[in-house]
């Protein structure tokens, strides 16, 4: 190997990137399924990381208990982490995909193309992955986290307290957590609205 082939392949910057796939509709986790075989099969597992289907795992109330129900974020797409060599040019930065790795998720029965420019697969931001990671309850590093709370309530909602010492009470909802399922209303404490902290379960919508 040349000095010269030596610098330029040392200046190779290679990150993981996530991108994002269209299916038709319906075939998403059927898709998601045949990549990781197909990936795996063909040694790719050192170019291709994680398939993930976006969806989120909500808690909802059947017959009286809590039980977990995914739910597609975005029907018809699947999101993929690649190797991809980082590339700096006049036009900005950019990212390139290994060759071989793109030729087999393109051509996986399905999938009808990458998101970007032309049949170039533009990736998504650290910002726009970690954002919709967390929504599908994944953290960027890959460690899963508590489901989110099906919670049919929104901010600026008011609404009526059910039991406990502000039973009959109205107030405006001023934060919701999804994580914990808990809820601050602002009600009437001494004189003054102050937001309270309340189980999602402990307040009702008022009917008009």
């Amino acid at each position: 190997m040349t000095e010269a082939s030596e610098k330029v392949e040392e200046e190779v910057a290679y990150e993981k990137k996530w991108y994002i796939i269209h299916t038709y509709s319906g075939y998403e986790k059927k898709v998601a399924a045949d990549l990781e075989k197909r990936i795996e099969s063909l040694d790719l597992t050192d170019r291709v990381f994680r398939i993930l289907v976006p969806e989120e795992e909500v808690l909802e109330e059947k017959r009286g208990k809590m039980v977990k129900v995914p739910r597609k974020l975005f029907p018809s797409y699947v999101m993929i982490e690649m190797l991809s060599v980082r590339e700096e040019n006049e036009l900005g930065l950019g990212y390139r995909v290994d060759s071989d790795a793109w030729y087999v998720i393109r051509n996986t029965n399905g999938v009808t193309g990458f998101v970007g420019v032309g049949s170039d697969p533009i990736p998504l931001s650290d910002e726009e992955a970690a954002d919709l990671l967390s929504k599908i309850g994944i953290d960027i590093d890959g460690e899963e986290k508590a489901p989110r709370l099906d919670i049919n309530f929104t901010v600026g909602e008011v609404v009526t307290v059910k039991g406990g010492s502000f039973d009959g009470q109205q107030g405006e909802i001023s934060e919701i957590d999804h994580e914990h399922g808990k809820i601050k209303v602002m009600l009437e404490v001494l004189g003054r609205l102050t937001p309270v902290e309340v189980e999602h379960t402990e307040i009702e919508k008022i009917d008009y």
